[in-house]
Order: structure tokens, then sequence, then C-alpha cells
């Protein structure tokens, strides 16, 4: 015979103070795990979603990073006349010779971040086909202009429309505000190639080139031949396995994060275990109650295990809220790789909570089995004794 669930949900809502204070602890510890979880499935959607599978990135062999790359014009001549590259309204093929170097730039929270500028032609633009402008206009080819990701925007005070950035020999006037959906380029100023060329002194000794091809039978044929080619010395690698390999920028935040959910874990399972051995001490004489009844010890044992679960769950629930207003909260993460700071959104996933509310129930579990099985164990006149 199994005893109602309503005798649990009773005994809990009796003892108010223990419950939230246990409840508290689980779901701090689901919040903290959950916002890791968070900060890095937004990380990885951000990179995932960068880049055209068709798009081709080129760079200098054994560079890791745009910033560490060398290209010069005459390379990018050659390149852009190979086959299978996608040719725009134009008639010219898109190709886009870029520059990538950082700025400093400080923070809402008063921290000075590298931030990406990168140069660009039109025929980048038109390559990024995923990126909208929200605010203002395009910058003007030969002018001291630039267009700020919607994250710079958010996180940068002077990165704001109408405002002016200085770098380079010159102040920068931002004159739109650009929307690249979830990807990296949030976190990007554009500017004009030639302008950014010239105030770097770099008018020969660029960075990348980004090439639109027409299929993935071209794409793979001109991957090989770019790699391979002794004259060049070049890698070639699909835009969106570029920065899928940036996602080790988030691995020692989710370390730190995962060791300090680790240790709250186990602060809150004993928590959950001492709350329930006090419960099975104060209630010796309902459990021996209950055995002259007739509950056989496992339906006692399994009442009790039952009650951990329910102030995990509701733990866990707790926990879920607290973590649920971080979801697209926009934020940022320093990147080895780049050495620039990636901008990106926190996403509060439902597959996310619900890992969250199991791992809430595992907590429980680990907290309530031994004083469940404490409680199945005692004698009926012990623990009538106990009145």
């Amino acid at each position: 015979m199994a005893i109602p669930l309503a005798y649990n949900l009773r005994n809990l809502t009796a003892r108010k103070t223990t419950t939230i204070m246990t409840a508290l602890g689980i779901a701090l510890t689901v919040a903290v795990l959950l916002s890791v979880a968070a900060m890095f499935q937004g990380l990885r959607s951000s990179l995932a979603a960068t880049g055209h599978p068709l798009n081709l990135l080129v760079m200098r062999k054994g560079a890791t990073a745009e910033l560490n790359s060398l290209m010069t014009r005459p390379n990018f001549q050659i390149i852009k006349a190979k086959p299978g590259i996608t040719h725009g309204k134009d008639g010219e093929p898109l190709a886009s010779l870029e520059l990538v170097t950082v700025i400093v730039l400080e923070s809402l929270e008063n921290l000075e971040m590298n931030i990406t500028v990168r140069g660009l032609t039109p025929a980048g633009w038109d390559i990024r086909e995923g990126v909208r402008l929200i605010e203002g206009r395009r910058f003007q080819p030969g002018r001291r202009e630039a267009v700020v990701g919607k994250g710079v925007a958010a996180r940068y005070p002077a990165a704001r429309l109408g405002s002016k950035l200085s770098f380079g020999r010159g102040d920068w006037e931002i004159v739109g505000v650009l929307d690249a959906g979830m990807s990296a380029a949030n976190g990007e100023v554009f500017v004009d190639l030639h302008q950014i060329a010239s105030d770097q002194r770099r008018d020969e000794a660029l960075s990348s080139v980004l090439l639109r091809v027409t299929d993935p039978v071209a794409l793979q044929a001109l991957k090989n031949d770019l790699s391979t080619d002794r004259r060049f010395m070049l890698d070639a690698v699909t835009e969106k396995e570029y920065y899928e390999n940036q996602t080790s920028a988030g691995a020692p935040l989710v370390a730190i994060g995962g060791i300090a959910s680790l240790f709250m874990a186990v602060g809150s399972g004993f928590a959950a275990m001492n709350t329930m051995y006090a419960a099975v001490a104060r209630r010796s004489a309902e459990i021996g109650t209950l055995r002259v009844l007739g509950f056989s010890r496992f339906s006692i044992l399994t009442s009790f295990f039952i009650e951990s679960l329910l102030l995990s769950l509701f733990g866990g629930i707790i926990g879920c809220l607290l973590v649920l207003p971080l979801n697209n909260l926009t934020t940022g993460v320093g990147s080895f790789v780049t050495f620039s700071e990636i901008t990106f959104n926190f996403a509060v996933t439902p597959t996310i909570m619900a890992s969250g509310i199991l791992f809430a129930l595992l907590l429980g579990g680990f907290g309530g089995l031994f004083p469940a099985a404490s409680a199945a164990g005692k004698q009926i006149l012990a623990a009538l004794r106990s009145v």
C-alpha cells in the first residue's frame, strides 16, 4: 500500500522555513550551472551562425586568425581570378580583400576590451547576406566612417550612432549600426578597407580574402587548389569552420563555472540530506504510526525519497526562474584566438532548463536516498517510544 502524495506535500508546507532554505540552496546551484550553460550555448550559437557554407576564407599558412594573417594585393588579384567564384551583379567576382585589426574600448562595466575592426570593400557587404542595417547607413568609401555591430553599440557607450571613435590617424564617425542575426559580426566594427589600410600604413600587407563560391564541389576544388599552391603559402577554410573553431574562447569560463557548480552541488546535496535526516528524526512517531497502519518499509522509503525529490524539484524550478532573465542578455568574452572580444547573447533554451531540473532532481535523489532508507529501517516499537 502506497502512502498518498498529499502526505509529502503537507509535510513540506508544514516545515516552510526549512523547505525554503534548502530549496534556495539547490536553486542557487542550479542557477550557477544554467548561467554558465546559457553563456556557452549563446557563444556556440553565435559562432555557429556566423558565415555562409559557400564562403571560403583564405589566410596565410599557419595563421590561427585573421589578425595574425598576411595577404598581399598581388596575391588577391590572382586568387579572385580562380574558377568557381560567384560573380556579383556588376559582373565582378565576389571576393573581398580585408584588413583586420583591433582597438580598445571601455565597456559598461568600465573594462577595457579589444574590439575587432574590419576593413572591407563593397564586395564584403555583398558576401555577408545576413548583415543588415538597423540604424543609419553604410560607410562611404574613402571616408573615416564606421558601422558598428549592435552588440558593440549595446556594450560600449563610445560606440553609439553619431559618436566618434579615435584610432589610426584620426576620428571615425559612426554612421550606422548593423544587425547580423546571431553571428559574431555583431561584435565588430566595419570600415572602408582602403582608408584603414592607409591609416595603418598597410597598403600591401593586408589580412585575408573572403570568397563566395558557386557550389560545394567548386568550394572543395578551390580549397585544395589554394592550400596546395606553393606560390602563395596559403590556407583556405570555410568561414563556418573558422568561427566554429573559436568556441574554445568560452572554455575557461565553462571550466570555472563547472568547478563552482560542483562545489555548490556537493553542499546543496548535503544540505538536502541534513534536511531529510532532521525530518526523519522529528517524525519518528509518524513513521511508527505508518508501520502500525500497515504501510511497508518500501512504502515509507519511497515516500521519503519522493519528498526529497519534490523539495529538489521546487529548488530546480526556482533556479530556472532565477536564470531566465539572462536570456538574450548581451555579453562578451575575450578570445585567445582573435585577441578580441566576441559579443553574443545568453541563450536560456528549453533544453538547458530541462537539464537544470534534472540536475536538481539528481541532487534531491542523492540527498534523500540515505535518509529515506533510515526512515524505512526504523523498528515500530523504537519509533513509537519517541512520542
